[in-house]
């Protein structure tokens, strides 16, 4: 087992169906060692102080929910602005909703959430984005992914005509950083972009040296204050 499974990602599930949250929990604790359920919540009220009281790593947040402003998860996000983990890190927000409409997934994006899957997704998968998120990756499915880059697209395209740091990057360095910004593993931009892991590896070096950053999770940040995600 290595040292990432033996971590502990605590989590908080926010979901106003108290049968989801009991089977999310079973199942998480079946299929996704290392996860750890820490607290729930079923309205925007009771979820803020909950995760005000548990400071997990991340909250698994339905997009929907009672209480608030009327805006669900969103309200939540924005009750949480500026909390940290027990472990010190920003708490981190992975919605997950049956809806795969455009605008929830804009709306809670917009809020700060770290990444968005659909209720069909399996216990296994689930764990894994957990994890991904808690290390500041952001995670979708490539059809989410979309919804995301058409929203601010237009606003990537100004930024990329006056962003001088972005300029240093080639056409080909700026697509592999969007898709590891957005989340992607070295293998997955590899097959996404019909090149190999070693040419990706390469690429990733030459954008974090030219951006002068250190990590995929301050990638990742840099991407997002330019809306490019």
């Amino acid at each position: 087992m290595s040292p990432d499974q033996r971590r502990v990602t605590r989590v908080v599930i926010v979901d106003d169906h108290r049968i989801f949250r009991v089977g999310v929990r079973a199942e998480l604790a079946e299929v996704a060692p290392g996860v750890e359920v820490v607290g729930e919540a079923p309205t925007v009220d009771a979820a803020v102080v909950e995760i005000q009281r548990a400071r997990p790593d991340v909250v698994l947040l339905d997009v929907h929910l009672p209480g608030g402003q009327g805006r669900g998860g969103s309200d939540v996000i924005r009750g949480c602005a500026g909390l940290t983990s027990e472990a010190g890190q920003p708490v981190r927000f992975l919605a997950r909703s049956v809806s795969d409409a455009a605008e929830d997934v804009i709306a809670v994006i917009r809020a700060g959430a770290r990444g968005y899957v659909t209720k069909t997704i399996s216990g296994g998968d689930l764990g894994t984005a957990i994890r991904r998120v808690a290390e500041g990756d952001a995670v979708f499915s490539p059809r989410l992914a979309g919804f995301v880059l058409d929203a601010f697209g237009a606003a990537a395209g100004e930024v990329a005509e006056v962003d001088e740091e972005l300029d240093r990057l080639s056409t080909r360095e700026r697509e592999v950083m969007r898709l590891i910004a957005r989340g992607y593993q070295y293998k997955e931009v590899a097959k996404e972009l019909f090149i190999s892991i070693k040419t990706v590896e390469t690429h990733v070096s030459s954008v974090l040296r030219k951006l002068q950053l250190s990590s995929r999770h301050e990638l990742t940040a840099w991407a997002m204050d330019r809306r490019l995600l």
